[in-house]
C-alpha cells in the first residue's frame, strides 16, 4: 500500500451501534424513542436512514454523532466508544472527526460565505499549526468544488436556499472528516436543487472515502446507497 493510500485508509471509521435505547422522562414517566437499535456501517460506505416523522431518525442520529448519550446500549465510533468520553471530550472528538449537514444550513447570518466555511477549522484541534491564509484558501477550494467560487463574499442571506445549503456543505467537508452525518439535507430545496445537493455528497463520500449517513424523506436521496434502513415506532430494519 502506497503512502496516500495508507493515509486514506487510516482515515476511514466505521459505525457500530449495539442494543441501544433512548427514552425521555415526562411527568414522572419514561417515553421510550430508540427500542434496542442495532446498526453497522462500515468504513467509507453510504447508509440512508427512511421513516415517517416521529419515528426516531433525528434522535438516532443524534446519538450516533455524540450529541446526545443513549438511555441504554452503546455507540461506537471507529475504535472510540462514545460513552467513555466527557461531554468535551465528544464535541473535541466531533470537532477531529464528524461533519454536520442540517435541513436548516445553521450558517451565521454575520460571516460571509468563505468566513462561515472556515469556522470548523478554526475549532479543529491543531489549528495553531495553519496559519488565516492556508484556512482561507481551504475554505475557498472546497467552496470552488461545490460550484460557489463566485460567492466567497457573499452573506447567507444573499444566497438561495440552494447556495446556502452548498455552504453548510463545504463547511461539513472543510476539515475532511472520517463521517458526515446529514439530516434532511434537501428538505427545504426544490427536487432541482436537492438533487444537486445529493450528488455533491454522494461525490464527496466516494472521493474521499468519508463515511455518510443520511436521514430523509426524499426517496431519490435513499436511493443509490450502499445501506438503507427504515425507522418506525423507534425500531430500525435493514432494507439493504
Amino acid at each position: 500500500m502506497d503512502r496516500a493510500s495508507a493515509r486514506e485508509e487510516s482515515r476511514r471509521m466505521r459505525i457500530e451501534l449495539t442494543g441501544v435505547e433512548k427514552e425521555y422522562r415526562s411527568g414522572g414517566r419514561a417515553l421510550p424513542v430508540l427500542a434496542g437499535v442495532d446498526l453497522a456501517i462500515e468504513s467509507g460506505a453510504s447508509a440512508a436512514v427512511v421513516g415517517p416523522s416521529g419515528s426516531g431518525k433525528t434522535t438516532l442520529l443524534g446519538l450516533m454523532a455524540g450529541l446526545d448519550h443513549p438511555t441504554r446500549g452503546e455507540v461506537r465510533l471507529g475504535d472510540t466508544r462514545l460513552s467513555d468520553l466527557t461531554e468535551d471530550g465528544r464535541a473535541e472528538f466531533r470537532a477531529a472527526n464528524v461533519g454536520f449537514v442540517f435541513q436548516t444550513f445553521h450558517l451565521l447570518a454575520s460571516l460571509r460565505a468563505v468566513e462561515n466555511v472556515q469556522v470548523p477549522l478554526e475549532l479543529q484541534p491543531g489549528r495553531r499549526r495553519s496559519g488565516p491564509g492556508d484556512l482561507r484558501r481551504r475554505a475557498e477550494g472546497l467552496l470552488a468544488r461545490v460550484g460557489l467560487g463566485d460567492r466567497l463574499e457573499h452573506y447567507p442571506a444573499q444566497l438561495s436556499g440552494g447556495e446556502q445549503q452548498r455552504v453548510a456543505l463545504a463547511r461539513a467537508f472543510v476539515t475532511e472528516p472520517r463521517i458526515l452525518f446529514a439530516d434532511e439535507p434537501t428538505g427545504n430545496l426544490d427536487r432541482r436543487t436537492g438533487s444537486q445537493i445529493i450528488g455533491l455528497l454522494r461525490e464527496l463520500n466516494q472521493e474521499r472515502g468519508t463515511t455518510l449517513v443520511l436521514v430523509t424523506h426524499d426517496e431519490e436521496a435513499a436511493s443509490g446507497v450502499d445501506h438503507l434502513f427504515r425507522m418506525q415506532d423507534g425500531a430500525l430494519e435493514q432494507l439493504r
